[in-house]
């Protein structure tokens, strides 16, 4: 066979090859709650960590839902409609997306979701234990106030952890007779730095010096109560937030920066682990049951403080 025949038939054989390769690439489809949440970014970065870390080439299709429960549950839709390999979800309100859910079960399209509650039909949900959290951080900032004082309560009903964090906070201040709730508010989430800006704007000037403490359901809404009290002058506010960004680490490092506490959730870990998931159920075919453990898996997430911090601190 003559160099040229050769040549060619090895460029047909590569090419059959790479066309295999390609109509076996994985598709996926990621649904965010809100891709303005960093804990959402986070999630995702620790799974596009683990896709080049062992150099999958997966399709990934990035879908929006702007903080809208309707939005979730129309871009799970689409994503079930156009028959993708598996959906993962973030920090989603899944109350609306029951009959999208149940398009994707027919279509026998796994569903990973990642701190969105566990809801029938979605394989599992990998989170943090929201109860414990708040059990952590909430009785912390109440005895670093000694047991008294004023406080703002933010609250954010619409997401599953931050509805359990703040219900526990609830339960909580039932023992601290001589701590006083200013005021409650619950967070718009599709512009929830915004609201909670000019919420706390609001509070700063109705409250002044009467304002003892914030208690935050996550830490972007414990830096933009921050900045509003640093703003109006209190700056001798104790605030906590829960999530354990970079950002609040920092924030609480600082000997007299206004952030006491968060508590550190790991989101990269969480995007790995739904990666992984999707290799061993969809790549590799293994059954679902023996390669989850349980339908909600809970990682760790330890309590931050000033006394602590240091160790959280990226190196």
């Amino acid at each position: 066979m003559s160099m040229f025949f050769r040549r060619t038939a090895f460029a047909a054989a590569a090419g059959l090859l790479l066309s295999f390769v390609n109509a076996q690439a994985t598709n996926i489809a990621w649904v965010h709650s809100n891709a303005a949440a960093q804990s959402e970014q986070r999630v995702k970065a620790g799974f596009d960590a683990w896709l080049k870390s062992t150099s999958k080439d997966w399709k990934v299709s990035v879908l929006d839902s702007g903080g809208s429960g309707e939005r979730t549950a129309s871009n799970l839709q689409d994503a079930a409609s156009r028959g993708v390999d598996a959906i993962i979800i973030t920090m989603a309100d899944l109350r609306a997306s029951r009959a999208a859910i149940d398009a994707a079960v027919k279509a026998k399209i796994p569903i990973i979701t990642v701190d969105s509650g566990y809801v029938t039909g979605v394989l599992a949900d990998i989170t943090t234990n929201n109860w414990a959290m708040s059990a952590d951080v909430s009785p912390y900032l109440l005895n670093e106030l000694g047991g008294k004082g004023n406080i703002i309560f933010l609250r954010m009903a619409e997401h599953h952890g931050t509805r359990k964090r703040g219900d526990v906070m609830a339960t909580i201040l039932k023992e601290y007779p001589d701590v006083k709730v200013l005021a409650e508010h619950n967070i718009k989430y599709t512009a929830f730095f915004e609201d909670t800006t000019t919420t706390m704007q609001d509070y700063a000037s109705r409250f002044g010096d009467k304002i003892d403490a914030v208690w935050a359901p996550w830490d972007e809404p414990a830096q933009a109560s921050i900045n509003a009290l640093k703003a109006a002058g209190l700056t001798k506010v104790k605030v906590i937030g829960i999530d354990g960004h970079p950002q609040a680490i920092a924030e609480v490092c600082k000997p007299d920066g206004m952030l006491i506490a968060t508590v550190s959730q790991p989101f990269e870990k969480m995007g790995a682990q739904a990666g992984q998931w999707i290799e061993d159920i969809v790549v590799k075919k293994q059954d679902a049951a023996k390669v989850i453990p349980s339908k909600t898996v809970y990682l760790d997430a330890p309590l931050v403080t000033k006394q602590n911090c240091k160790d959280f601190l990226p190196k």
